[in-house]
C-alpha cells in the first residue's frame, strides 16, 4: 500500500470494504478529530451520523495507556465496517491519517481490502522546524505548515521566532522588540558570495500574542506540540537593535541585513537576565510545551573577551574561559525556566563548558552532540545537518533553485537512523527522536517552503515512525510518487527532483564513467556528448557512459516521445589524476562529503555558488590527499580550488605543499605556496611544478585554523572547501 509512514504491522484479511457514497459515522466518535477527518476527505465522500450499531466507522477507547503507547492505534477494516481502537484521542487522530490515505488510494476501485493495522511510532519526538526570522510567513501559512506535519504523523513544530535578522514575537513588556527589531533596512539576495542586497525595507513582521494563541490552538487540534525558540546568548542583533543596553558595547545596532553569525551578542549582566526572564515569562504563559528552546548556538566570544564585566564574571565565578561563561549563562537561564515548571532544550553548543543539569540537546552539527548528551543521561533530539537540513539542495544543484548549500536528496533522508551506533541500549533511551530544520535565508515565499520540504518530509516521517528501510528505497520512492497525487490536489509546490536525471561519477578502468539514473524506467534516458540538448532520437542510456576526455554530457528523461524531466548538464575537465585511486588522511564533514575522496578526482570543477555535491568541506582540518597514478607519470602542472566566504566561516587555505614519491613511503616536496599567493589567486590555484615523473602524488592544503577576531565565527574552527585536484 502507498501509506506514508508505513505502519509497523499490516495483516490482510479476506474480503473488501465497499466505499459508499455516504459514510455512516458512529455518533459517539471524538468530535474534534472527526471534524478534521471530514474536512480532509476530498474525494466527494459524504457523511451522516448514525447509531453505533449501524455505523460504518466506529471507535473504541482502550483502557489506560501503558508508558510509551499513548500514540498507538489499531485500525481494522472489515467488509461491514471500519473500527479504530486507541488509548488516547491522539492515537485516534493518527489512525484517521492512515484511514484518509487508504480512502485516497482505493477510491478509484471503490473498495478497501480487509485488513488489520497495529501501529505506533518508534520515536516520541517527530519534528519539523521553521525559521520565520530570515523570511516571515503569515499565520495562514504557518497553519498550512502544521497541516503538512499532521498529514504525515509528525507531532512537534519547532518555531524559530528570534534571530539576528528579525524578532517575530510580541512581548508586551518590551514593545520596542517588535517596533524596531521586527524590521530590517534591506535583505541579502542571490548567492552569498555575490554579496548583493535588494535595497528594500523588510517588515515590520511579527506575530501578536493573540495570533500565537490561535496557532497554538490550531496545532493542539492536530495533536502537535509547538516548541518556541528564543535565541540566546548569540543571534541577538534584532533584540539589541531595540535594547542596545543589553550588549557588551554601546552600539548602535541594527537587525542584520545579511546572513551569517555576528559578534554582538547578549552580555551576561543582571539587566540582561532580567530582560530574558521577563521575555520567557510571556513565552511560557503563551506556550504550553514542556520544552522551551533557548538556542545557544554559534555564539562568538569576541565581545566577551574584550568586556571588563564578562572578564570579572569569569574571575569571580572561577570559570575556565568564555566557554565556561556560556555554560554559566545557559545554566542560569535553565534554573529560571525550571522554576516555572518547564525544561530547556538547545542546539549542541550548549554542551560548551559543561551542560546545564536538566537540559536536552538538539544535535545539529553532527551526531556527536547527541551521543555526548545521551551518554551523560541527557535527552537528545537528532537533527544532523547531513540528513536533516532541508535548506540543502535535494537534486542536482545546477537545476535547483538557489539553496544554502550541502546536498541532501530524498534517499539520504530516508537512510538516516536517529540512534547512533555508538550508544548501547540503555543510552539509546535518551534519544527522544528526530527533527528536520528549514532555515529560510534563501526561501523567499511559502511556495518555496513547500518545495524544500516536499517530498523530504515524507522520508523524515518514515524515519521518525521507525519503518524506513534504505534497502527498499525504490519501494518507498514509488509510495512517494503516489502521494504526489494528493499534493497535486492540494496545489502544493513540491520538488520533482526525483524525476530528473541523477548523475554519479564512477571509476572505470584507469578513468571515469558517468552513471545516470531516474526514478522512472532508465530506458527513457537520452544523452549527448557534444553539448547539444538531447532529443528522443539521441543515444539511449544503457550502461555508465565512459568519459574519454574533457566534454559536456547532457541528459533527459523521455516518456511516450515527450520530454518529462529537466535537461541535466555536466561538464568534465579530465586530467592525468581523473579517476585515479585517492585517499584522505582526514575525512570531510558529513554535510559536505558527497562522493567522498573520489569527488576530488571525478573530473568535475566545483561551482562557487553551490556547495552541494562537487565540493568537500573540512571544518578545522587540513586536506592531505594521496593520489596513486597507477604508474610513473610525467606532469608539470597542478591545479585545485579553495573557497572564501567569510560570512559562512569559509576561509582560503593558509598554505599548500605538493610532494611526489615512487613507493608511497618516501615523499619529496616539489612545491610550496603560502597564504599570500593563494589569496592573490582568489583560491583558484594553478601551479607550474617543473618537469616531474612519479607514480604517487601528495598534496597538503592547510586549513586557516581558528577564525581571527573581527570575522564572523571568531574563535571557531574555519571551514576549508576544496574541489578537483588536477594534474597536467
Amino acid at each position: 500500500m502507498n501509506l506514508i509512514p508505513y505502519p509497523q504491522n499490516v495483516a490482510f484479511n479476506d474480503g473488501v470494504f465497499m466505499i459508499p457514497d455516504v459514510l455512516k459515522l458512529s455518533n459517539d466518535l471524538p468530535q474534534n478529530e472527526t471534524e478534521y477527518f471530514k474536512k480532509r476527505m476530498t474525494s466527494g465522500l459524504k457523511f451522516q451520523n448514525s447509531k453505533k450499531v449501524d455505523a460504518q466507522l466506529v471507535y473504541s477507547q482502550l483502557p489506560k495507556a501503558p508508558a510509551g503507547k499513548e500514540e498507538s492505534y489499531i485500525l481494522t477494516v472489515s467488509p461491514k465496517q471500519i473500527h479504530i481502537q486507541s488509548y488516547t484521542q491522539q492515537g485516534y487522530f493518527l489512525a484517521l491519517q492512515t484511514l484518509i490515505q487508504l480512502f485516497e488510494e482505493y477510491k478509484g476501485a471503490q473498495k478497501i481490502p480487509a485488513l488489520k493495522i497495529e501501529d505506533q511510532p518508534k520515536f516520541a519526538w517527530r519534528g519539523m522546524h521553521l525559521d520565520v526570522c530570515r523570511h516571515f510567513f503569515t499565520v495562514d501559512e504557518v497553519k498550512q505548515y502544521i497541516d503538512y506535519l499532521a498529514m504525515y504523523k509528525l507531532n512537534t513544530f519547532h518555531w524559530h521566532l528570534t534571530d539576528d535578522q528579525g524578532w517575530r514575537i510580541e512581548i508586551k513588556k518590551y514593545p520596542k522588540l517588535t517596533q524596531i527589531g521586527s524590521k530590517r533596512k534591506e535583505s541579502m539576495i542571490g548567492a552569498y558570495v555575490d554579496n548583493t542586497f535588494d535595497g528594500k525595507p523588510y517588515g515590520p513582521y511579527f506575530y501578536t500574542q493573540e495570533q500565537i494563541r490561535e496557532v497554538i490552538q490550531y496545532a493542539q487540534d492536530r495533536h502537535i506540540t509547538i516548541v518556541p525558540e528564543i535565541e540566546m546568548p548569540g543571534h541577538a542583533l534584532a533584540a539589541l537593535s531595540a535594547y542596545p543596553e543589553l550588549a557588551c558595547t554601546k552600539g548602535p545596532f541594527e537587525a542584520a541585513t545579511k546572513w551569517g553569525v555576528f559578534d554582538d551578542v547578549f552580555c551576561p549582566k543582571d539587566e540582561t537576565f532580567t530582560f530574558l526572564e521577563n521575555v520567557l515569562d510571556e513565552v511560557i504563559r503563551l506556550f504550553p510545551s514542556q520544552y522551551i528552546h533557548i538556542g545557544g548556538d554559534e555564539c562568538p566570544k569576541t565581545r566577551w573577551k574584550e568586556c571588563a564585566h564578562c572578564q570579572e564574571l569569569i574571575r569571580k565565578n572561577n570559570l575556565k574561559d568564555e566557554h565556561g561563561l556560556q555554560s554559566y549563562f545557559i545554566q542560569r537561564i535553565e534554573k529560571y525556566v525550571n522554576s516555572k515548571g518547564r525544561k530547556i532544550i538547545g542546539w549542541d553548543e550548549i554542551l560548551e563548558g559543561g551542560l546545564a543539569p536538566n537540559a536536552a540537546v538538539m544535535s545539529w552539527t553532527g551526531v556527536n552532540g547527541g551521543i555526548e548528551a545521551a551518554k551523560s543521561k541527557h535527552f537528545a533530539v537528532m537533527t544532523p545537518g547531513a540528513y536533516c537540513y532541508f535548506d540543502h539542495y535535494q537534486g542536482d544543484p545546477q537545476s535547483e533553485p538557489n539553496a544554502f548549500g550541502g546536498f541532501t536528496p530524498l534517499d539520504k533522508v530516508c537512510s538516516y537512523n536517529p540512534v547512533p551506533a555508538e550508544l548501547n541500549a540503555e543510552q539509546a533511551k535518551y534519544i527522544l527522536g528526530v527533527q528536520a530544520n528549514l532555515w529560510t535565508e534563501y526561501i523567499l515565499d511559502f511556495k518555496q517552503v513547500q518545495y524544500m520540504i516536499f517530498p523530504r518530509l515524507m522520508a523524515l516521517s518514515e524515519v521518525g515512525w521507525g519503518t524506513s528501510d534504505p534497502k527498499n528505497y525504490k519501494e518507498f520512492e514509488n509510495r512517494v510518487i503516489n502521494q504526489f497525487k494528493v499534493l497535486d490536489k492540494m496545489k502544493v509546490n513540491y520538488a520533482k527532483s526525483i524525476y530528473n536525471i541523477s548523475g554519479k561519477v564512477v571509476p572505470s578502468g584507469s578513468g571515469i564513467a558517468y552513471e545516470l539514473s531516474t526514478s522512472q524506467n532508465s530506458d527513457g534516458i537520452r544523452y549527448t556528448l557534444d553539448g547539444t540538448v538531447p532529443t528522443i532520437d539521441s543515444k539511449t542510456y544503457q550502461n555508465p557512459v565512459t568519459i574519454p576526455g574533457s566534454l559536456t554530457i547532457k541528459s533527459a528523461y523521455f516518456e511516450d516521445g515527450q520530454l518529462k524531466s529537466a535537461v541535466s548538464t555536466q561538464q568534465f575537465i579530465v586530467s592525468k589524476s581523473t579517476g585515479k585511486s585517492i585517499s584522505l588522511e582526514q575525512q570531510p564533514s558529513e554535510n559536505y562529503s558527497f562522493g567522498g575522496a573520489f569527488t576530488l578526482v571525478d573530473g568535475i570543477i566545483g561551482n562557487v555558488k553551490q556547495l552541494g555535491k562537487t565540493w568537500l568541506g573540512f571544518q578545522g582540518k587540513d586536506v592531505v590527499a594521496t593520489i596513486d597514478l597507477g604508474q610513473k607519470t610525467g606532469f608539470s602542472e597542478v591545479y585545485f580550488n579553495t573557497l572564501e566566504n567569510k560570512g559562512s566561516w569559509i576561509h582560503l587555505a593558509k598554505s599548500a605543499q605538493i610532494f611526489v614519491s615512487d613507493d608511497n613511503k618516501n615523499f619529496k616536496m616539489i612545491k610550496e605556496i603560502g597564504k599570500e599567493e593563494i589569496s592573490n589567486a582568489k583560491g583558484k590555484i594553478r601551479l607550474n611544478v617543473g618537469s616531474q615523473n612519479a607514480r604517487y602524488f601528495k598534496i597538503k592544503i592547510e586549513n586557516a585554523g581558528i577564525i581571527p577576531a573581527g570575522n564572523p565565527g571568531a574563535d571557531s574552527k574555519a571551514w576549508l572547501f576544496v574541489d578537483e585536484i588536477g594534474i597536467n
